[in-house]
């Protein structure tokens, strides 16, 4: 699995795993039906799930940037220390939009 992938993946399933109180106030807040979005509590049983593959995801992730050695061939994209640098860059972005929707359970009372 590239990186890139398993960046996009452990985003998603972060997102899954904030469905329950991340995702209510998302959709309110672009104009759905607040009944529409209280239904989304039911995922909350499946959290557990979602942040276990979200930690999967980015550890692998994490892997593949800094412990795994790069096999390139001569003349490809992922031989430039450029794109490796984007591609930590990334990671790390990604981490912290997953600690931010994270922690938003702890803030969430703020917003609603």
């Amino acid at each position: 699995m590239k990186t890139q992938a398993t960046l996009g993946a452990g985003l998603l399933a972060a997102i899954g795993a904030t469905a329950c109180c991340f995702a209510p106030l998302l959709i309110v807040t672009l104009g759905f039906g607040g009944a529409w979005a209280a239904r989304m509590k039911g995922l909350e049983a499946l959290q557990p799930v979602f942040v276990a593959l979200t930690l999967a995801f980015m550890a692998f992730a994490f892997h593949r940037l800094y412990i795994r050695p790069r096999n390139c061939v001569p003349g490809e994209a992922c031989e430039l220390p450029r794109v490796l640098r984007r591609q930590r860059m990334a990671f790390w972005i990604v981490a912290l939009a997953i600690l931010l929707m994270a922690l938003f359970p702890l803030f969430a009372e703020y917003f609603y």
